[in-house]
């Protein structure tokens, strides 16, 4: 079974996609980190994120593995580099060329071939896996968002979740506007908005649909 969550920036479909997987017993894929692990790994080449060509030749060529936890590059763990504000800056204009997500769709595809898998991104159920057997997306207000991310990064600063409430609507914008795959919720998928809900709370309705569908 694939269960695909798609929503913007900041809404939790990490951390979500991460406990629900654990909850059923499923493997766990986050495609937005093969994007950023392209982005980290055109940023240490010095490949500018507007220049297609070698973009599209990098995430084509470059041999890209995960664990369940770490993710390599060419056998260099990016793990840790792949939330770096360089990485958050330019990985919307590195995902919204359609030769890169082309070269990835594949990746994604194989990666989630066996067994039972929790597959969060952006075109999920519209694009990668149309046919999943259960699609979600999850949304919040933009300000809740910024919040979450602000705390992730350990600050409850006003000035600095501004700034970061700038940076997902800017993110918002690329994502929902770019021609190809664009950010957008699939007609039969359940639209959970995160806003005021618990984690925990979020995390078992969407258990408890995933089970409702199962066979």
């Amino acid at each position: 079974m694939i269960v695909a969550i798609d929503g913007p920036a900041g809404a939790g479909k990490s951390t979500v996609a991460r406990a629900v997987a654990d909850a059923l017993g499923f493997r766990y894929l986050d495609t937005g980190a093969l994007y950023r692990a392209v982005t980290v790994a055109a940023h240490r080449r010095e490949i500018d994120p507007a220049d297609v060509a070698p973009l599209a030749r990098l995430a084509a060529e470059t041999d890209m593995n995960e664990d369940g936890s770490r993710l390599t590059v060419a056998g260099q763990d990016v793990t840790d580099a792949l939330r770096d504000p360089a990485a958050s800056a330019a990985v919307s204009v590195v995902a919204a060329h359609p030769q890169v997500r082309a070269a990835l769709i594949p990746i994604q595809k194989r990666w989630a071939r066996s067994g039972d898998v929790v597959v969060e991104g952006r075109d999920i159920g519209t694009t990668v896996f149309p046919g999943a057997q259960v699609k979600l997306f999850l949304t919040a207000d933009a300000n809740e968002r910024a919040k979450r991310r602000a705390a992730q990064l350990g600050s409850n600063d006003p000035a600095e979740i501004d700034r970061i409430a700038q940076s997902i609507s800017e993110r918002d914008r690329v994502d929902s506007s770019r021609s190809t795959s664009p950010l957008t919720r699939a007609d039969d998928a359940v639209l959970i908005d995160t806003s005021d809900m618990p984690f925990d709370e979020v995390v078992g309705r969407i258990v408890e649909i995933v089970r409702e569908a199962s066979p």
